[in-house]
């Protein structure tokens, strides 16, 4: 949603809008000139939003609670109301489009794939790219646009790219699907919406059969299999940072180098790295670029890195994602005692979910468990931090209140930590960085 509001402040519509609670990306658009207020009640509404209604388009995304006295104030009278998808639909009807897909992954492809074509794209992400210190590139004289497009609310079916990735077609969102099925079926539906004469670039070992669109050219991607049509070879690790060969259907391209950690990300740069190649890239320039490449804000973000501590924040909110975070912290870190703090995210996903996230969370040698943070969804009974702990067979866990993580933290022998989580466990990082730094500042010295 905070790309879309400056991509209209910045055509020169007057935008204001709500949010829960203040944040780094509030601050930012309030920067450029956009009302933000926190306030659900009519009277936080800016007045001159309260006029003819044909005069306001009101854009809101499924997250917005039903009873929101704002938004119930705009439907009840006549507002032109959208949501956020079909609002992007519109804005990039006209362009060359690149849809990233995927119920994991698709923040960090969409946003290394824009930074690759970096000059020759506008793009809307899902995520703070570091390099450009924003979640959109605004450039109306190209032609090509990168967009994260979201299956939750089956929204990415306003798209109609002329390619798209998928990365992953796990279950996910179950309070929208009725099972997996159902959302492998979804995607096969915005598949068969890329545009004749398009291209289609999934995960090797995803099950994308040619007949879900037969007008367009398949591609795969993978980190070492080596039926897949892009992948790397001899990987290694020097200084902290991937080198490794990039195999393609034209070649094999020697000496790439990747500086963020984390071998899922180094496969999801692969398949940015595929997508601005058929996008008119070259590998020359594809290298160049990657390795100037810092990563994306809470996806696997380094807060402190020194031998006696290192601190991560990463927005991991699935049982994959746990998953694979945790194991590439022990793939760089061996040995190393992992303490991870959760942050659970929504009933509904806790619930359906529970066995899995105590299996991923299993993978840790010790785990603080937050509140569920709600977001949209009211209390179900029964679906507590508690439920999900007790399905734990990790003997070193605890619950903990978002109010007493700090202090929790500064009284816990720590080594490796991680904060996970897709609530408001973000505004946590800052003091948790400042304390620790303050703690161990004789140890870092």
């Amino acid at each position: 949603m905070s790309a879309l509001a400056s991509w209209f402040a910045k055509a020169g519509y007057q935008v204001a809008g709500y949010d829960r609670s203040a944040s780094e990306i509030t601050q930012k658009l309030q920067d450029e000139g956009i009302e933000v207020f926190f306030d659900e009640s009519v009277h936080a509404i800016p007045d001159k939003f309260i006029v003819e209604p044909n005069h306001v388009l009101v854009v809101y995304t499924p997250a917005i609670p039903k009873n929101h006295a704002g938004w119930n104030y705009f439907v009840t009278h006549g507002y032109r109301v959208m949501k956020r998808a079909e609002a992007l639909g519109i804005l990039v009807s006209g362009k060359s489009g690149i849809a990233v897909s995927g119920t994991h992954g698709k923040t960090s492809v969409s946003t290394t794939t824009a930074w690759l074509l970096k000059d020759r794209c506008s793009a809307f992400l899902g995520g703070i790219s570091k390099n450009l210190q924003s979640n959109v590139i605004i450039q109306p004289e190209t032609k090509t646009v990168v967009i994260e497009a979201d299956e939750y609310d089956r929204s990415f079916l306003t798209l109609f790219p002329e390619t798209a990735v998928v990365t992953a077609m796990d279950a996910d969102h179950l309070d929208i699907y009725a099972n997996k099925e159902e959302i492998v079926e979804t995607f096969y539906q915005f598949i068969g919406q890329i545009k004749k004469g398009g291209k289609l670039i999934y995960k090797k070992g995803l099950t994308i059969p040619s007949s879900v669109n037969l007008d367009i050219t398949y591609y795969t991607y993978s980190l070492t299999d080596t039926t897949a049509q892009f992948y790397a070879q001899n990987i290694r690790v020097i200084d902290g940072q991937y080198l490794f060969d990039w195999v393609t259907p034209k070649g094999i391209f020697p000496g790439f180098i990747m500086g963020i950690p984390g071998l899922y990300n180094l496969e999801n740069a692969l398949a940015a790295l595929a997508a601005a190649w058929l996008n008119g890239m070259n590998p020359k320039q594809l290298k160049n670029s990657l390795a100037l490449y810092k990563g994306v804000k809470r996806r696997f973000d380094f807060q402190i890195k020194q031998s006696k501590l290192i601190y991560l924040d990463d927005y991991a909110h699935h049982p994959e994602e746990i998953r694979a975070c945790v194991e590439s912290v022990r793939h760089l870190f061996p040995n190393r005692h992992l303490t991870v703090v959760f942050q659970p995210h929504l009933y509904s996903r806790t619930r359906d979910f529970a066995d899995e996230f105590a299996k991923s969370l299993d993978l840790c040698d010790a785990v603080i468990l937050s509140e569920i943070y709600p977001a949209r969804e009211e209390p179900i009974p029964g679906v507590t931090s508690q439920m999900l702990l007790d399905k734990m067979a990790l003997k070193n866990k605890k619950i903990c209140s978002y109010e007493n993580i700090l202090e929790n933290l500064l009284t816990s022998d720590l080594d490796v930590l991680i904060t996970m989580g897709a609530g408001n466990i973000d505004r946590l990082v800052e003091p948790i960085t400042e304390a620790l730094t303050l703690k161990y500042k004789e140890v870092f010295e």
